[in-house]
């Protein structure tokens, strides 16, 4: 079935565990590991290496901006906001909420929350481009 559905020369592959037949994609990822038991929070990574986005839209109230002002974001740092809802500033004007997942040297990904799909995507930050972050 190829180039009949999408772009041409797409093939669609049906019989593989895991994967849709056609091109709607569910909105958010089922993985293992998540606790039904604590909304809004799953369990740390699976066996996988994977993380699961927040199954609950992030708090209502945006936290005030710090007053200190940091030079560079340290990776230490934000680590304590792993799998945490975490306000993150890329600048004074500019933030989002952020679930962050994984923290390397020089960068932290996680899901973004897009109010306006009202889900959770995934995403990587250079730690250079984060002004500022606050955890909930």
């Amino acid at each position: 079935m190829q180039g009949s559905q999408g772009f041409p020369g797409m093939q669609w592959f049906p019989s593989l565990p895991g994967f849709p037949s056609s091109p709607s994609f569910p909105q958010q990822p089922n993985f293992p590991g998540q606790q039904p038991g604590r909304p809004g929070y799953p369990s740390s990574p699976n066996q996988g290496g994977q993380a699961a986005a927040p199954n609950s839209p992030p708090p209502n109230q945006i936290p005030s901006y710090p007053e200190f002002q940091a030079f560079a974001v340290d990776p230490g740092a934000i680590s304590g906001c792993l799998y945490r809802f975490t306000y993150v500033w890329t600048s004074r004007r500019n933030g989002f909420w952020f679930y962050p997942t994984f923290v390397g040297r020089q960068s932290v990904a996680g899901f973004q929350w897009n109010p306006r799909r009202f889900r959770w995507e995934y995403i990587g930050i250079d730690l250079q481009r984060i002004d500022q972050f606050r955890c909930v």
